[in-house]
């Protein structure tokens, strides 16, 4: 089996995930037994699209996908896709860039194979069933070459513990320092206004101890800006903040918050520090993350994690699968985090597209029966099994 990946969309636009689509690929030519044909799969902008539509079909514009079949029987042929109409066609469908980029092969190897959608309305009923089947068959496929989730631990409970006495135990950098050993790959606090639970001298501490990355969650007002500029964690994520909530209740409103994020994130960046938005799994928020300079969103599970029937948990899981191929694809970074727990972490650990999950009050509440340390590691066997 060969396949040629051809990268010629607008890099400006578009961050595809190459390795995904390549295993995709090859998973599908399993399916339709050519295990050992050869294809190419060229990936290219509307304009070049165009001139192969007007050359060889004498079409005026770009379209979706062409096929053009090998004259060698080794090889299936050529699929050329443009990116620029997936990316249209996936906003009208409303499904992400790369199950649409899935759906364009998926059409673009069965003409290679013969199929005709229009030669008669039983060929195309054919052609759309046989599309349908490999498409359920593969839209969850991922790839050995995927994106590997890192486990970042949030420590917040500990000190919410320390602080219900007003003493000094138990330290949540002392904790910090048992998940790292136990195999976590960050370290998470909220530096809340009110300080309900990790307190100043604790992020502090944490900046000089911390050997992985420290990543600070943090609303954007001007005190806890001026901490974090002082700091100068690996990580800065903004957040809401409500005095009234237990615990952080949603995505952060970008686009209501615009201006002052915009500054927020400016500041970050001078200083030399990346800047990640905890958002809802919406399309327009995480396109604002990306206007006011994020260089990473943080998707809220929180949903997904909540839902109380099945259909509801499908519906919500679906929407953070999309809204992480689209945050990707448009160049960001995604995390993903929010009341995860040991049964909900492999499924969103699973999505290829996805860098790092924090977790905290599942761990800290396993904790209390097996140790921190075994409670860390029971997590990453979660994820390790994922991916």
């Amino acid at each position: 089996m060969i396949i040629n990946l051809i990268d010629q969309a607008d890099q400006s636009r578009f961050r595809l995930n190459q390795a995904l689509l390549r295993a995709r690929t090859a998973r599908l030519l399993e399916l339709l037994d050519q295990q050992e044909a050869a294809v190419s799969v060229v990936l290219l902008t509307d304009q070049e699209m165009a001139r192969y539509n007007q050359t060889y079909r004498h079409k005026e514009g770009p379209t979706n996908v062409l096929s053009f079949p090998a004259e060698l029987d080794s090889e299936l042929g050529d699929i050329l896709i443009s990116v620029d109409t997936a990316w249209q066609e996936a906003g009208e469908k409303q499904i992400s860039l790369h199950q649409h980029l899935t759906q364009l092969l998926i059409h673009g190897l069965l003409h290679l194979l013969g199929h005709d959608h229009e030669a008669s309305e039983k060929q195309a009923e054919i052609m759309q069933d046989k599309e349908t089947q490999l498409f359920q068959a593969i839209q969850h496929f991922h790839s050995g070459e995927r994106i590997m989730p890192q486990l970042a631990v949030n420590v917040d409970h500990i000190a919410t513990i320390r602080q219900a006495r007003g003493g000094a135990e138990p330290d949540p950098v002392l904790a910090a320092g048992i998940c790292e050993l136990a195999g976590a790959k960050g370290i998470v606090v909220h530096l809340r206004e009110d300080r309900r639970h990790i307190q100043e001298r604790d992020v502090r501490l944490l900046r000089q101890t911390v050997k992985t990355r420290l990543n600070l969650e943090m609303a954007a007002v001007k005190e806890i800006v001026s901490i974090a500029l002082e700091v100068v964690p690996d990580l800065v994520t903004l957040v809401p903040e409500k005095r009234q909530e237990l615990t952080t209740e949603g995505g952060l409103d970008i686009i209501a918050n615009e201006k002052k994020l915009r500054k927020t994130v400016s500041k970050m960046s001078e200083a030399g520090i990346p800047v990640s938005i905890f958002v809802d799994p919406d399309a327009e928020q995480i396109k604002a993350a990306l206007d006011v300079g994020a260089a990473y969103v943080e998707l809220h599970t929180g949903r997904y994690c909540d839902a109380k029937s099945q259909p509801e948990r499908e519906r919500e899981f679906h929407l953070l699968e999309q809204a992480a191929e689209t945050a990707f694809a448009s160049g960001l970074q995604v995390n993903a985090g929010h009341g995860l727990d040991y049964r909900t972490t492999a499924r969103i650990a699973a999505i290829p597209v996805i860098g790092e999950l924090s977790i905290g009050h599942a761990i800290i509440a396993r904790a209390a029966f097996v140790g921190l340390d075994q409670a860390v590691r029971e997590m990453q066997d979660c994820i390790d099994l994922a991916a």
